[in-house]
Formats: structure tokens, sequence, C-alpha cells
């Protein structure tokens, strides 16, 4: 229980197991401690080195030899209050990071990341990943039949993907074909209804950032995802030039 617990809070597996063993004595020498923890002994000076600036065991001298000794539990609160200090470092940098690993993130012309997902729920999972995935007040793109989505999915999982495209405040880019009529226009979103006897689109196309997922509505139902920035802006250019040229 007891290194469950230290392990929870940033100790190794060995580092609970010394400090434990270390707690249960005044004072121990390497040789002794492996023989506790059954720790091989050039394996326990990093351990007692890793505690030592952890603040959790000092080093002592003992008629004139290296012991090592607890320091009490106490000393635990001081160890967790300075990782939380740390953590909030952390958190605060990764402001100025993550901008910057962005920065590095897979180029445009890598090998795609290709993913396939199989059956009506397979199509939903990837759906869900997508959505998930939506960036905060982007713009996401799609070429759909409207009449396919409502033949495959039901209102409430079409209500709920919309939800989550609302609550990240994206923008909707789409080309889409209905036997009805059009669906009605929301500012600042883009929508152009194009004929489905003319066009027929068979298959629902959803884009956003580098992903693009491509979903069969008939038949067989399978979902694709793939990730390449040179596929997904192929795509957004054309979604682009329809829907600014057809206000």
């Amino acid at each position: 229980m007891f290194e469950k617990y230290l392990q929870d809070i940033g100790l190794s597996d060995k580092e609970a197991q010394v400090y434990l063993a270390l707690l249960q004595v005044d004072h121990d020498s390497v040789l002794d401690i492996s023989k506790k923890t059954k720790i091989n002994r050039t394996t326990i000076y990093p351990i007692l080195e890793s505690l030592a600036k952890k603040g959790l065991i000092s080093e002592i001298k003992v008629d004139s030899k290296v012991r090592y000794q607890a320091e009490p539990p106490e000393r635990l609160e001081t160890f967790v209050e300075q990782q939380k200090i740390v953590l909030e470092e952390q958190a605060h940098r990764l402001q100025d990071i993550v901008p910057q690993l962005k920065s590095i993130q897979r180029e445009s012309g890598e090998r795609p990341i290709v993913k396939v997902y199989e059956g009506r729920e397979g199509i939903i999972s990837s759906l869900e990943a997508y959505f998930s995935n939506l960036p905060e007040s982007g713009v996401s793109y799609s070429v759909y039949s409207k009449d396919l989505l409502d033949e495959v999915f039901s209102p409430e999982e079409r209500k709920k993907f919309l939800n989550i495209r609302k609550t990240k405040k994206s923008i909707s880019k789409a080309v889409y074909t209905r036997k009805e009529g059009e669906i009605p226009k929301s500012d600042p979103d883009k929508r152009i209804k194009i004929d489905y006897k003319k066009y027929p689109i068979l298959c629902d196309i959803s884009i956003a950032g580098d992903e693009l997922v491509i979903s069969t509505l008939h038949g067989h139902l399978t979902s694709i995802s793939i990730k390449n920035n040179d596929v997904a802006q192929t795509i957004k250019s054309l979604i682009d030039f329809i829907t600014d040229h057809n206000q």
C-alpha cells in the first residue's frame, strides 16, 4: 500500500522500496539496503542519490563509515509541494513550448498517415475523433449528401456532432446535395447546394487542419482518415473555390 502511494506522488518503484526500508531503521549501509530490498548494489547508488536530491534521505557517518538515513515522513509533504511547483512551472512553460513544437510538426509532403475504420460504428468512431480534434474558432470543410447522412445517422448522432462544432465555434464551408430544399444558411457558415442528379455525392468528406476523413455511406460502410497537409489543403482549396464563387 505504502509503495503504491509513494509511486503515485512521484517516486520510482525502487526508490519507494529503499525509502521504506530505511524508514524502518536508524540507518543502514548500501550492503544492508541491498540485502533487504533485493536490489543490486550497483543499482542502489543512483537510487540513493536520487532520493537525496528529493530531500527524502541523508548521508551520515557512523564510526567513520558511510550510512544512509531516511528523513521523517513529514518531508514527503515538502516533496509533494515541490512537485506541485514544478508542474505549475511546466504548465506555464507549455504556453511558449506548444507553438514551438507545432512549428516542427510534420510538414506537408511527408508520408500521409492513413487509418481505416470498418462499419457504421467505425465511421462514428472516426468522426468522433475528427470532431474532438477540431481547432477552436477554426474552419471545417465538408462535402456530403444530406440525404445519405440522414439515412445512416440518427437525429441524435447528427445533433451531437453539430453541437461539438458549435461549441468549438468552428466555421463551416460545405458543398452538399439534397433532394429537397436548401439547408437554412447561418452566418458565417458557407454552404453551397449542387444538383444531386447532375453531380451525385456518394461519400461524406470532412476536412479540418491537416486531417481528411472520407466515409462511404451506402453498401459496405467504411471510413478512411488521411493525415497529410497536401491532401487536406487540396480539397479545402476546391471547396473554397466553389463556395467563394457561388455566394
